[in-house]
């Protein structure tokens, strides 16, 4: 064991190269730490028949609950921006080539995107519930298994506290624990290929030093920095992250002005209320994915001024869809979001190649 760790995080080949932006692991494997066990000790203290009242009084009885749940709350927040980073990075240098880390590392995105879901709609507030109700309801929309499927998933004809709750609290619990181990799985394969580079080397490497050192020092001031940002905005404005419904107990009778998740899922969201049809909704966002995650052989943006164009045309269009996505669903909003999505999906296609490449060939013959 001690050789184990020793040789990925001591000794460690790593690229002198490497800026900031390749914090964005190290970063991201803290903070779901800090949030698995944050979540655990939450759990002790949960119960699906009270959970309203035990989350937004009972909680704020103690300062130490009231700190771990806030800690939760901005932890996850944390963890999509770092996460979001570390995607666009690896697309802007062609990290999907590394067939291992790209699908690992895909995967886990998914997953972290089920599990907030899931740890959403744990307090019960009128956005959790409705937003669950919402989302959900595009299970219906699965040929053929879609009804079986939804009341599988709820627990019945609709969400509700006694069988939802149920489901919901320990998957949410268990899919925390699985996701470290995926963690470990991703860290496997990202050390066994090598990491990229701003200097786009193609065997992984280049002039190396060890990682404890350099490394271990400039992964901690980041550390440091971020985590003294989160503190202070978790004390002076510890409520900026919650939406004002997040503040109402759940009723099935009261539907809110505007139903939406959390920031993080706002451009799905608004791809899949730009089209009509649940069906088409959800076809196009599972397209998306699907262009997001084929692995190609393209090169680094670093290297093509086309592609750098598309990838901050790609970034553009994120933010205007996220924007999109927390707005009312009425004209001009529902058409300025449809003719967004469609160019997102566009000029992802564009951006990977838009076709399957065989991984033996040159890089040359793939300047976009």
């Amino acid at each position: 064991m001690i050789i184990l760790l020793r040789g990925n995080l001591v000794d460690l080949p790593t690229n002198l190269s490497l800026s900031y932006f390749w914090c964005g692991g190290f970063m991201l494997s803290i903070f779901m730490v800090i949030q698995v066990l944050s979540g655990i000790i939450l759990s002790l203290f949960y119960g699906a028949e009270n959970n309203f009242t035990l989350v937004f009084m009972g909680f704020d009885e103690s300062i130490l609950i009231w700190l771990v749940r806030y800690t939760h709350i901005w932890c996850v927040n944390i963890v999509f921006v770092l996460l979001l980073i570390h995607i666009g990075r690896s697309l802007y240098y062609g990290s999907y080539s590394r067939l291992g880390v790209w699908n690992v590392g895909f995967v886990l995105y998914i997953m972290i995107m089920v599990e907030a879901f899931l740890g959403y709609i744990l307090p019960w507030h009128q956005m959790s519930y409705w937003a669950a109700t919402v989302l959900t309801s595009i299970l219906l929309s699965v040929p053929f298994v879609g009804t079986n499927l939804y009341s599988y998933v709820v627990g019945g004809f609709g969400v509700t506290v006694g069988e939802t709750l149920l489901r919901v609290f320990p998957a949410h619990v268990i899919l925390g624990i699985v996701i470290l181990g995926v963690m470990i799985i991703h860290l496997f394969y990202l050390h066994k290929s090598g990491s990229s580079c701003p200097l786009f080397i193609s065997g992984g490497y280049s002039d190396c030093v060890y990682f404890h050192g350099y490394y271990t020092v400039k992964d901690l001031y980041v550390f440091i920095v971020i985590s003294f940002f989160c503190i202070f905005l978790m004390i002076f404005i510890p409520n900026m992250v919650l939406d004002v419904e997040a503040f109402i107990k759940a009723d099935p009778l009261v539907t809110p002005a505007s139903i939406k998740p959390e920031w993080y899922f706002l451009i799905y969201y608004a791809m899949l209320r730009s089209i009509e049809s649940k069906v088409g909704g959800l076809v196009f966002v599972l397209s998306f994915l699907l262009v997001l995650w084929v692995p190609t052989k393209n090169i680094s943006s670093c290297y093509s001024l086309l592609r750098q164009v598309v990838f901050w045309c790609l970034f553009g269009l994120y933010i205007i869809l996220s924007y999109l996505g927390g707005c009312h669903a009425e004209y001009p909003y529902i058409l300025i979001s449809k003719i967004c999505s469609v160019l997102m999906l566009f000029f992802v296609s564009l951006y990977k190649g838009c076709w399957f490449i065989p991984y033996w060939c040159d890089y040359r013959l793939f300047i976009i």
